[in-house]
């Protein structure tokens, strides 16, 4: 401000409201762009047209006005701060640029209030100086806005269950295992997700207003609305669920892709006697992929890890017996698992 009284040759006084106003509406013109508009809550700081944040200096005289265009900035780390200043009237502002200033209704989520927002705003460029809520917004551009929404706050904002990521990382791991079948599969990745979310999401959200509303049985049939009928049978029938052991029983197989897109080996984790009389590790994906067994004891606690079930019968399971027959006589340690029969149940009472 003193550099500015100086410049104009004012005398040392801070200048009359009229002369300073004088200098704005001069300097509206050279920095339109430049112009700020003070902070509701706060007396120093200002939002630039840009939507930049600025700040003036705790000493500055002109603390407190509603309109300034800046002429000096410095950067810090935070909000810069405004060096040289000088304020003018908002009806100026009204007079000399209207072709900037707009009136529109935004239907937007505010990540603050974690809603969405429907209002109309009158704007100088990025600055709003009126906003009032919308009696009756078009409910079309809810969707948008939900949209927009799960951009800002990532894919798990959705109502992911176990089943529908089991789901999806059986459907990455089959790109991975099966190239040929690869173009008939989505990509599911994170990004790929919310680059397509217009595409496969946005539907399932019309009529609502609230990301909440989206349950759990709709999203899982707009996630698997990217493959048609045919294919979704396929990827069960190459990358089931669950497989059938044989005690009799159906065990859960589990799926999971790392960081970089890549598969891991699948895992059936299943109780020992329950694969007695089965020789060979079980595959799927049309027999490419072995499961990683995790071999549990009759407690469910972890005995041993393998992807070579023969191999185990044969070289480790007589040290397993010997360890666990002692810790578990109720449950049944055969000297010859191969021909043993496979069980999920303790042995009779008597034997």
């Amino acid at each position: 401000a003193r550099q500015w009284r100086r410049r104009l040759r004012l005398d040392g006084a801070p200048p009359s409201h009229a002369a300073a106003h004088a200098l704005g509406d001069v300097l509206l013109h050279a920095f339109p762009d430049r112009i700020a508009h003070r902070h509701p809550t706060d007396a120093l700081r200002y939002q630039l047209a840009t939507g930049r944040t600025v700040r003036l200096l705790d000493e500055s005289l002109l603390r407190g006005e509603p309109w300034l265009v800046v002429n000096e900035l410095r950067d810090e780390l935070r909000d810069a701060r405004i060096l040289q200043a000088a304020p003018f009237d908002q009806a100026r502002l009204e007079r000399d640029f209207p072709s900037r200033l707009v009136t529109e209704d935004r239907v937007a989520w505010d990540a603050n209030a974690r809603a969405i927002i429907a209002v109309r705003e009158r704007r100088f460029d990025r600055i709003v100086l009126e906003s009032k809520p919308l009696p009756r917004p078009d409910p079309s551009r809810f969707a948008d806005a939900l949209v927009d929404a799960v951009r800002q706050l990532g894919i798990d904002a959705l109502p992911w269950t176990d089943s529908l990521r089991q789901w999806r990382e059986r459907v990455r791991s089959l790109r991975g295992w099966l190239p040929a079948l690869a173009d008939a599969l989505p990509q599911l990745s994170d990004d790929s997700l919310l680059a397509t979310l217009d595409t496969w999401l946005k539907p399932a959200l019309a009529g609502k207003t609230r990301l909440d509303a989206l349950d759990e049985q709709a999203f899982g049939e707009a996630l698997k609305s990217q493959v048609d009928w045919a294919t979704r049978q396929r990827i069960d029938a190459l990358a089931p669920t669950r497989i059938a052991v044989p005690s009799g029983m159906e065990r859960a197989i589990t799926y999971a892709v790392d960081a970089d897109g890549t598969p891991q080996w699948p895992v059936l984790a299943v109780k020992l006697q329950e694969l007695f009389g089965l020789a060979d590790t079980p595959r799927i994906a049309d027999g490419r992929v072995p499961l990683t067994l995790h071999l549990l004891s009759p407690a469910g606690r972890p005995l041993q890890v393998t992807r070579d079930l023969r191999g185990f019968w044969e070289r480790t399971y007589p040290e397993v017996k010997k360890e666990m027959k002692g810790r578990y006589p109720k449950h049944p340690w055969p000297d010859d698992p191969w021909t043993a029969k496979a069980t999920h149940r303790a042995k009779p009472r008597g034997t």
